[in-house]
């Protein structure tokens, strides 16, 4: 058998296992999720994403108190001392000086970058958690029969064909 056969044979096996029509994903009743509640639909819970959150905000924190090595130790110009002794290298001409305010830099630049992470994580999962708390009222609101009831999935599949 060529190459090209056996990829044909095994081409046609796949489509023979596939379904053509959609097919939605569910629980069965009674095994979790939603603890038995019928009817209820998607059910989220947060709790994994919240501590996550909190962990970003935690480090966040704690960086911005023990990481700043560029203000630490700042005098009345607000100079810090890791700079001033770099300033004090290179004004003796010494080339660490320069070496020194370069790692500072960087040191800075990828604190602030670090910062920015943490923030933005534990911010976007705040953000997150409302959002889809709204958008879950709103299409739970628009997907009701003409009764007022849930429009069960069969309904709702018929839309999607």
């Amino acid at each position: 058998m060529t190459f090209g056969e056996e990829w044909a044979q095994l081409v046609a096996q796949a489509r023979q296992r596939q379904s053509a029509g959609m097919r939605l994903n569910q629980l069965e009743p009674g095994s979790g999720g939603t603890a038995g509640e019928a009817g209820t639909g998607l059910v989220v819970r947060q709790d994994d994403l919240g501590a996550v959150g909190q962990e970003a905000f935690l480090l966040h924190g704690e960086l911005r108190e023990k990481a700043d090595i560029v203000g630490a130790g700042a005098d009345k110009n607000g100079e810090g001392s890791t700079a001033r002794a770099a300033k004090e290298f290179a004004d003796r001409n010494l080339t660490m000086g320069g070496e020194l305010y370069t790692t500072l830099s960087v040191w800075d630049s990828q604190v602030k970058t670090v910062l920015q992470m943490c923030a933005h994580i534990s911010n976007h999962l705040d953000y997150s958690k409302r959002l889809h708390a709204h958008d879950d009222g709103a299409i739970a609101a628009a997907l009701r029969g003409r009764d007022g009831t849930a429009m069960p999935v069969s309904e709702i599949s018929k839309y999607v064909r």
